[in-house]
């Protein structure tokens, strides 16, 4: 009994790097494991009979409407030509600094990830449009593609992120607060972005050049015109969406529903919403939601498997004789969780990982929200781990044939060096997310505690 749930967990990452199907691989597996557990007499096949109601449940969760909502919203932006003017008014804008267009990049990736909440999107967005302009006014290669690539992860990270839409689904936790715990976190890697620029700007500036005159066509008052039309309707946007969540007018459901409809009006003002582009925005959204609910559909699958063979008594077992109490937990699961960026994606990982570290988070009176918006600045990571991360691929997809598969991999090293800091700079000041519980909490809140030398996170008490 006590071997089959570590070889059940073993054999669904094997399966996983064969490549086959993420929904398909955890059901299957569930199903062979509870298979050999019941011919064995180790598994009770009541726990089966509890698949029908999970999975009406799932279909049924009303905080998981706010995907496709927010999916749609971005995907018409995206096509509408958002992306396109506010990079040129950027650039515009920058343009007379040093790594003016990398400052350019990384300010319209956090506009976008707040607007889209898609990471393929703004990666691709920005690949098309702003690589081939830093190529020709001398960019270096890695600080191009660096820039690009992390600028178009912060998608995950800032709200309204489909990561934190998930990671709150399978915590039990509030989408709302999920947000507004991960708000300072995400703009403070912005902020982290800027310096390395800055940083490069100072010390190899050939690296970052500004752009000539002959580049800046735009007059002061044009450029005034086209920073009010082209900046003003997304900030509006960002508002009705997080806006209206963070001051508690409306559930993330409700905020994303408002969201694709402002988008669509947005859109048509701009006359840019034909039937094409709606066809192909339906058609990404439907594509994505039901990835994402055959995912569930399969992990629900894979953990009543797993738990009917004390899976989840291994993991805690596991996990809760780490030395170092609750830090050592801490500093485990993140070394676990970037580990598994190499070969998963952060669907995957909180989809499989997350559910069987969370009973084990809870006991040891960790706050879901704070272990969340650490966990997804975490799985930040996959996307640009080299060699399998989804966004290098995205890069490497729309990058001129002068970009090397080598410039891109080693253009994410210093932006990836930026997320993992950030992981420990959340670990070790945890009010960078514990801020949200003054918002919620009537009583006092005690976020950091001393205890026996180890720090320890607290929920509200």
């Amino acid at each position: 009994m006590e071997f089959l749930a570590p070889l059940m967990f073993v054999s669904l990452v094997v399966v996983l790097l064969l490549g086959y199907p993420v929904a398909f691989s955890l059901a299957a597996n569930g199903l062979l494991f509870a298979f050999i557990g019941i011919e064995n007499g180790l598994f009770d096949f009541a726990f089966l009979q509890a698949l029908p109601q999970r999975v009406y449940g799932i279909a049924s969760n009303q905080v998981l409407l706010a995907i496709p909502f927010f999916t749609f919203m971005g995907l018409i932006l995206e096509r509408s030509g958002m992306a396109e003017e506010l990079l040129d008014t950027m650039g515009q804008m920058f343009g007379r600094l040093r790594g003016g267009l990398a400052y350019a990049v990384i300010f319209v990736g956090a506009l976008l990830a707040a607007t889209t909440g898609v990471v393929a999107a703004s990666v691709i967005a920005m690949g098309l449009i702003s690589l081939p302009i830093m190529m020709r006014y001398g960019y270096d290669k890695r600080i191009a593609t660096g820039v690009i690539a992390a600028s178009g992860t912060l998608a995950q990270i800032i709200p309204p992120s489909l990561v934190l839409i998930v990671l709150a689904d399978q915590m039990g936790a509030s989408v709302g607060d999920m947000y507004k715990g991960a708000l300072v976190p995400s703009l403070a890697l912005v902020v982290l972005f800027v310096l390395l620029v800055l940083a490069v700007s100072i010390f190899k500036p050939a690296a970052v050049p500004a752009l000539p005159a002959s580049a800046r066509t735009l007059t002061h008052s044009q450029l005034a015109v086209r920073f009010f039309t082209s900046l003003v309707p997304p900030l509006a946007l960002i508002f009705l969406v997080l806006g209206t969540i963070f001051l508690g007018i409306a559930t993330p459901t409700e905020g994303g529903a408002m969201g694709a409809a402002g988008a669509l009006a947005l859109a048509l003002v701009k006359r840019r919403l034909s039937m094409d582009i709606t066809k192909q925005a339906m058609d990404a959204t439907l594509k994505l939601t039901s990835f994402v609910i055959f995912i569930l559909i399969g992990s629900t699958v894979f953990s009543l498997t797993f738990r009917g063979l004390n899976g989840d008594l291994w993991v805690e077992g596991l996990f809760s004789h780490m030395p170092g109490g609750v830090l050592g937990f801490l500093i485990a699961v993140n070394v676990l969780v970037f580990l598994l960026a190499f070969f998963l994606d952060f669907f995957e990982i909180a989809f499989i990982v997350v559910p069987l570290l969370m009973p084990i988070a809870l006991k040891l009176g960790i706050d879901p929200i704070w272990f969340g918006v650490m966990l997804a600045i975490n799985m930040q990571t996959s996307f640009m781990h080299p060699p399998f991360g989804f966004t290098l691929f995205y890069l490497k997809s729309v990058a001129p044939p002068e970009i090397k598969t080598g410039d891109i991999y080693w253009g994410a090293v210093p932006f990836l060096i930026i997320q993992l800091l950030m992981v420990g700079t959340v670990v070790a000041f945890p009010e960078l997310v514990g801020h949200y519980k003054h918002e919620i909490s009537s009583g006092p809140v005690e976020i950091q505690l001393e205890q026996d030398g180890q720090m320890d996170y607290l929920m509200p008490k």
